[in-house]
């Protein structure tokens, strides 16, 4: 995984590009069914371990590693991720969004705050420090929703799940998990429970669909399942101990999946004599994947051997020039390397990030570092005062871009886009000041 957010660190939200195509794959069909923009719609994954998925203002969904890795297949999580589509498409957010506006002094307005900042701050306990609290931020009453709503959203997951031609049976099967809940004393019941009341009459209704549905059989496509499988052995070997690593993939087991959450978990560990074979094997056995390439770079470059990890990054990078995460990742690699003539390099794999996706505050800071160091010091204000603004750090945003509208030629696109700064700052500190 490219370092934002390192599952294996506290509670937070994971980036990886693996990890985020795969649930792209799985919810596209999803909210084309729905008429949502699927570039708008973001999904984002939570380092937890209870059971949780929920959607805040701005179409944007949260689904912990707890659901990822308790689901037995793929159409499980695709039936989750239906239902929060259907909550987008019903407009169940914009009673939160009103109890929102008047919340800008309460904690649950900061921990929302924070769950936005995490996405790509760089730390995976960022959210922490503006008062997150983990992914239990969904228990409030504000993320609750009505049983009319659940009902409404089940009913258009459903329809969204027939318009793709995918079975219902995976959203049945993981209320069928979640049932056990009911039985559990409300301080340890997975939050999902509390904040989408798992009634009789829903069961119901999701139970009968899936009796009278031609769609009901169908399975999981061989892609899905494939995609399934490795992201869930890479997300094993990054959050569980090496040891119930080793007991759920096994040596006994050769197959790919096991195979990488063993050179995960040895990682993990700094056992890179043991991590480097497993993830070389992989790479034999796929050599066009950017993702093992990746992984081993990663490897080497958290073990401070940076100049082995170039060539690793260089490769992830050749194989999926459209990654915006993996040209960040290169990016970092070739800064830390201390070498002049990668300056050059490293801005253009930041400028093709930025390009692909400028919501990344921690692409930003790169830039900054970059454009410092190839002394171009009214861009390297310019993106220090994106990476801020960002992050909510709104005087800063305003200093830095203040500082660049004086350094960058009058008229430039980065003199103007300095002024933009200002004002947009300026406006979001007198609504949050309101």
């Amino acid at each position: 995984m490219v370092a934002f957010g390192s599952p294996a660190g506290a509670q937070g939200l994971i980036r990886d590009a693996e990890i985020e195509n795969t649930i792209r794959a799985y919810t596209t069909p999803l909210f084309n069914a729905a008429g949502l923009d699927p570039d708008v719609v973001k999904v984002y994954v939570m380092n937890d371990r209870v059971l949780n998925a929920f959607v805040t203002s701005g179409q944007n969904i949260f689904i912990t590693t707890g659901v990822l890795m308790r689901a037995e297949k793929p159409n499980q999580i695709i039936g989750v991720l239906a239902h929060e589509t259907g909550h987008i498409a019903g407009g169940h957010l914009a009673r939160m969004s009103d109890e929102l506006r008047y919340a800008t002094r309460e904690a649950f307005a900061a921990q929302i705050l924070g769950l936005l900042l995490a996405v790509g701050s760089g730390n995976a306990g960022a959210g922490a420090a503006v008062g997150m609290g983990g992914v239990h931020i969904a228990e409030r009453s504000l993320l609750s929703y009505s049983r009319t709503q659940e009902a409404s959203a089940d009913q258009a997951g459903v329809q969204f799940l027939d318009r793709t031609r995918q079975s219902s049976r995976g959203l049945l099967e993981f209320f069928q998990i979640l049932g056990d809940q009911e039985l559990v004393t409300s301080s340890r019941q997975d939050p999902y429970v509390r904040t989408h009341p798992l009634t009789r009459d829903r069961v119901e209704f999701v139970a009968n669909h899936v009796a009278n549905s031609t769609l009901s059989n169908l399975p999981d496509s061989p892609q899905f399942v494939d995609y399934y499988k490795r992201m869930r052995a890479k997300l094993f070997g990054f959050i569980e101990p090496l040891d119930r690593t080793l007991k759920e993939y096994g040596a006994s087991d050769t197959s790919l999946p096991a195979r990488y959450a063993r050179a995960v978990g040895y990682y993990r560990v700094s056992q890179l004599d043991k991590a480097i074979p497993l993830v070389d094997g992989l790479i034999a056995e796929e050599p066009k994947n950017p993702y093992f390439h990746e992984l081993k770079g990663q490897m080497l470059f958290e073990n401070g051997r940076v100049k082995e990890a170039l060539a690793p990054y260089q490769e992830m990078v050749r194989l999926a020039p459209n990654e915006s995460l993996l040209r960040t990742g290169l990016a970092h690699v070739q800064i830390e390397l201390n070498d002049p003539a990668l300056v050059k390099p490293a801005l253009s794999n930041l400028n093709a990030a930025l390009s692909a996706d400028d919501s990344n505050p921690v692409t930003w800071r790169l830039a900054a570092t970059a454009y410092g160091l190839d002394n171009q010091m009214g861009m390297s204000s310019l993106s220090l005062a994106e990476y801020n603004l960002r992050i909510g750090r709104l005087v800063d945003a305003r200093g830095q871009a203040a500082r660049a509208e004086r350094l960058l030629p009058r008229g430039s696109p980065g003199w103007i886009r300095a002024q933009d700064i200002q004002n947009e700052a300026k406006n979001q500190r007198e609504q949050r000041d309101r």
